[in-house]
């Protein structure tokens, strides 16, 4: 039986994140880690930390309100939705 190859986890624009959390100040929901850290963990490919932040991936809104003031520009409801379809690989 041959054994299932797991996704890599995708590429993201996230080099470019500061990490000054301007983003988590301005979610309606207040989640933390998201985007921050998520951007860290997929970065040093942190696939557990990732795994473990699922509810979390798929609870943000992607209203964008952390991406318009994103001093550094990173696309994160992007890289949300990436991260979100990486995960659904993953369970498969």
């Amino acid at each position: 039986m041959a054994t299932a190859v797991r996704p890599p986890i995708p590429t993201l624009d996230a080099e470019t994140c500061m990490s000054c959390g301007v983003c988590t100040a301005m979610c309606p929901l207040g989640l933390d880690p998201l985007p921050r850290r998520l951007m860290h963990y997929a970065v040093l490919g942190m696939e557990d930390r990732i795994r473990a932040e699922e509810r979390t991936v798929f609870a943000c809104l992607l209203c964008r309100a952390c991406e318009a003031s994103c001093p550094g520009g990173v696309h994160i409801t992007e890289n949300i939705r990436l991260l979100r379809r990486w995960l659904i690989e993953e369970a498969r």
